[in-house]
């Protein structure tokens, strides 16, 4: 099977310190992966790194089929297509509705047909629980809910890798369970999810292979 994602002597940075080194990651098709490791460890800017947010300033890395090395700035948005990213803090566009915020990522893909996107948003808004929700806007939403919009906007292209930065760190228990249950059912679907967190109980929970960022260090735990 292929890897989704390849990783061969990565090196992150944040600015001109390095703060991870000798990172070496590979993912298949459908498999979730946990980065675990406190504030500040390196988490972040190591996504950063894989949806092209950052350079590489040493190591390699393939995503989705773009080399990263070598990627240029014209083949970024085509590369994101394939990614679904999701934030601790939604980052949804607050002047518009849920209908709206999922409406605006199709049009910025180039998708014209109303038709088309009328029936990709009711079926994400139906994967996430929300199909009822399309008209309400970002305020009337819970955490969770808002969250759920967030990982419906980040399925809405059906990415081949979804990568998730502290998804659950500002939901309640509940919200919790219902974010991650949705990230592991799309697994089952064929779509890969790296995900960082600190959150040891949720791993537990939903155990899955797991890499510990710590000391400029990066390692396979288990």
């Amino acid at each position: 099977m292929n890897a989704i994602l390849k990783l061969k002597g990565l090196s992150v940075y944040r600015k001109q310190n390095k703060v991870l080194s000798g990172i070496n990651l590979s993912a298949v098709q459908g498999e979730f992966i946990y980065l675990i490791g406190k504030v500040g460890s390196g988490k972040s800017s190591l996504l950063k790194i894989l949806y092209a947010d950052e350079d590489i300033k040493a190591g390699e890395a393939n995503v989705v089929g773009f080399n990263l090395n070598k990627v240029t700035k014209k083949e970024i948005p085509l590369l994101r297509r394939k990614l679904g990213i999701v934030f601790q803090d939604y980052k949804l566009l607050t002047d518009r509705n849920v209908y709206d915020n999922l409406k605006f990522v199709l049009e910025a893909s180039g998708e014209k047909s109303r038709s088309v996107i009328k029936e990709k948003v009711a079926e994400v808004l139906k994967i996430v629980g929300l199909y009822e929700k399309e008209k309400r806007m970002p305020f009337e939403l819970s955490g969770g809910e808002q969250q759920s919009v967030a990982i419906a906007r980040a399925l809405i292209n059906k990415p081949l890798l979804i990568l998730a930065d502290e998804p659950t760190g500002n939901l309640d228990e509940i919200s919790s369970d219902n974010i991650m249950q949705l990230l592991t059912s799309v697994t089952k679907k064929g779509t890969t999810v790296l995900m960082a967190t600190h959150d040891m109980a949720l791993i537990k929970k939903y155990p899955a292979k797991v890499f510990n960022v710590e000391n400029n260090c990066f390692e396979a735990i288990f």
